[in-house]
């Protein structure tokens, strides 16, 4: 059964909640900026993600599936809009948004695969999707008082290799919340420091899988079908033949590349490394 909006709301609502809101925001902070000027939209339950830009981004849009009869309409909160729909038909234009975050929304998805196919529908080319899962290996997916605790968990290499399946092209992974689910006040006011010493001793172990990945709108260079044949055949008697320079190949114009990011602020290598560390 799927966890109601009341039962998300109240779990961010909580230090636990906040906790591990905060430090998902940080580590997303650190990929995207503030995104501003852009278009986002958050599927699933990506309210809590989206407050770190509903006050920069151009258009900030939760698009939430009907969660019970607690589900709020929540036009006015920081500059997000919010509404309900069916998590797979989305009421969008193709390509409509620069940025979008799933979270809390293919580990309980009917259909994680028409999810995904939804995002990438929305999402503008060369534009950028996170996906946020509960971690397969972390002790979160165990503990079912929390949302992590629902749904099907994923690890970082089985969520790398379901988008790429989906035309998604993988640029960046982590995880992150590496704090145990315990709700007592000491474990919470030291999330900071329990997120420092995960990324060095657990990297692997965090209660949350983040991945972004880059809309692909043609195959990667050298993993097409090899290049045809160009040298003339030989005349056959009786076989029909081009003239010769007709046949020969034309110089194509050199077509000016593109840019992934619609900002102009193209990510270093480095900067890649430093947030999957």
């Amino acid at each position: 059964m799927r966890l109601s909006a009341k039962d998300l709301e109240d779990f961010y609502a909580s230090r636990l909640g906040k906790a591990a809101q905060f430090l998902m925001l940080k580590r997303l902070g650190d990929l995207w900026g503030d995104c501003a000027e852009l278009n986002l939209l958050g599927m699933g339950y990506a309210r809590p993600l989206l407050t770190g830009f509903g006050a920069s981004a151009k258009a900030c849009l939760s698009a939430t599936p009907h969660l019970g009869a607690d589900t709020r309409w929540a036009a006015s909160e920081r500059g997000i809009s919010t509404c309900l729909t069916e998590e797979d038909r989305l009421p969008f234009a193709d390509g409509s948004f620069d940025r979008i975050i799933l979270l809390h929304a293919i580990e309980e998805a009917d259909s994680p695969r028409a999810v995904l196919r939804e995002a990438w529908r929305l999402l503008a080319p060369e534009g950028r999707m996170l996906v946020a899962v509960a971690n397969r290996k972390s002790s979160w997916s165990l503990v079912e008082g929390t949302p992590f605790g629902h749904g099907r968990p994923w690890t970082r290499r089985q969520l790398i290799a379901y988008l790429n399946d989906h035309l998604l092209q993988v640029t960046a992974s982590t995880t992150t919340v590496h704090m145990p689910p315990i709700k007592f006040g000491f474990m919470v006011s030291g999330a900071e420091a329990w997120e420092k010493v995960g990324q060095i001793f657990a990297p692997g172990l965090g209660g949350v899988v983040m991945v972004e990945a880059v809309k692909r709108m043609y195959a990667k260079p050298g993993s097409g079908a090899v290049a045809p044949v160009t040298a003339l055949s030989k005349g056959r008697k009786g076989v029909a033949q081009l003239p010769r320079k007709e046949a020969e190949v034309k110089s194509v114009e050199k077509r000016q590349k593109t840019r992934v990011d619609p900002q102009g602020r193209a990510r270093s290598t480095v900067e890649v490394e430093k947030w999957e560390a």
